[in-house]
């Protein structure tokens, strides 16, 4: 699994510069920002080709040390919170391997980041302030109509999230 840091993110970690992706599946490809919500540190992760969002609300700084536990427990919260069972969770976090780092996953991508991070914002009136987790933030952006750099034409992201743990190695 790809996790693509902004430079934000790779300087809140102290990363220097990280080597551009590999993967030509973008099913195992995310990007992750750090941003500010309800004035607190939180995780913004974006599925470079469904544009499945889900945000880890005021982090302490100790909890971004290990970034990809972080990241699988978030991922896992918000899939389960949108009725996706548990085994196909872990299948496709099985599939996906080890989480490495690398740039973000291009212009477009990044591109559809910040428009997740518009809608965050737009819908922060769903901000629970007393969980980490956030169902309902999540909830609320994936199912809204948009546009994404796997799939043609609008849709919503839960749903083509869906479709991308539907489909197969080697298809």
């Amino acid at each position: 699994m790809e996790l693509g840091l902004t430079i934000p993110l790779q300087r809140r970690l102290g990363l220097g510069m990280l080597p551009y992706g590999v993967s030509p599946d973008r099913r195992y490809c995310w990007d992750l920002h750090v941003i500010p919500l309800g004035g607190r540190p939180s995780l913004l992760a974006v599925h470079c080709e469904s544009r499945y969002t889900f945000v880890l609300y005021d982090l302490a700084p100790s909890v971004w040390a290990d970034l990809p536990a972080l990241f699988q427990e978030g991922l896992r919260g918000s899939l389960v919170a949108a009725g996706i069972s548990s085994e196909k969770v872990e299948g496709y976090l099985r599939r996906a391997g080890q989480a490495g780092y690398t740039r973000t996953h291009g212009r477009r991508e990044v591109a559809f980041l910040n428009r997740a991070w518009e809608d965050v914002t737009a819908l922060d009136y769903t901000l629970d302030t007393a969980a980490r987790s956030q169902p309902m933030l999540d909830r609320a952006v994936n199912r809204r109509l948009v546009r994404c750099a796997g799939f043609d034409g609008l849709g919503r992201a839960e749903e083509r999230f869906l479709c991308c743990l539907e489909r197969r190695e080697g298809q």
